[in-house]
């Protein structure tokens, strides 16, 4: 008769087990010693008990060669798949930073009064609490600005008031400058009055005037034609030659 079937099950009974263990050990070892001989084969066998010792058996001359080629073979293909840490690194932040931008423009577009279908009543309140909040945002930074600029034009309103008073003090000082005194006009009219030089008559023809006759002398003015009227005049009054100055006519 065969031997029965032994049924796969960890042995309780631990002097059984060690022996179990051991047969099968070499058995394996043996084995394994066939399979690289017989089909040129690189085998490689590592068994750890349970104690912890180590049994193995490896074909070539360098156990640490087969396990070269085994981690080549077995992760080399995934290493190659997979990408590197920074790759992933930087996958990542793309991946958080196109959820963000996502998130940014859907907000934008309801904030436009767009896409708001799919928001709910609380969330439609959030928005109108937050346009409110911003509206008020607005217009006290609008209603600033316009202080500051009119606060700014009140400046520029002061500097000019300033610079135009100062300019018509200028204007007022040079028209004092240039302007000549009462008392100098007069003085300069009398000296002009002083300096006007008296022309004599051009000599008049010899029949206009008459000779002085007699012991008497008399100023004829002018010619008289009848000579029935003779002018008196005090002797001191008259010039010898006959004639008389121009500015006594």
């Amino acid at each position: 008769m065969g031997r029965g079937r032994v049924e796969l099950k960890r042995i309780e009974n631990k002097i059984n087990r060690q022996v179990t263990f051991a047969k099968r050990r070499n058995g394996l070892l043996k084995k394994a010693y066939e399979l690289s001989v017989l089909c040129d084969a690189e085998v490689a066998l590592i068994i750890f008990s349970n104690r912890g010792k180590l049994y193995e058996f490896c074909s070539s001359p360098s156990i640490m060669k087969t396990l070269e080629r085994y981690h080549q073979c077995s992760f080399g293909a995934l290493e190659a798949n997979w990408p590197p840490i920074e790759t992933q690194s930087t996958y990542q932040e793309y991946l958080r930073l196109k959820t963000a931008v996502d998130l940014l423009q859907r907000s934008q577009r309801n904030l436009l009064g767009e896409d708001l279908d799919p928001l709910s009543t609380k969330e439609l309140e959030q928005l109108e609490h937050q346009l409110e909040t911003s509206l008020k945002h607005v217009r006290s930074t609008k209603t600033q600005c316009m202080v500051d600029q009119l606060s700014d034009l009140q400046k520029r309103e002061q500097v000019l008031l300033e610079l135009n008073k100062g300019l018509r003090k200028k204007l007022d000082e040079s028209n004092i400058a240039h302007q000549v005194p009462p008392h100098r006009l007069a003085w300069e009219a009398a000296s002009a009055g002083q300096n006007i030089t008296y022309n004599r008559y051009p000599v008049q023809s010899e029949g206009f005037f008459q000779p002085l006759s007699g012991g008497n002398p008399i100023l004829q003015i002018g010619y008289n034609p009848m000579g029935s009227e003779e002018a008196h005049i005090p002797v001191h009054a008259q010039n010898v030659t006959g004639f008389i100055p121009g500015w006594m006519l």
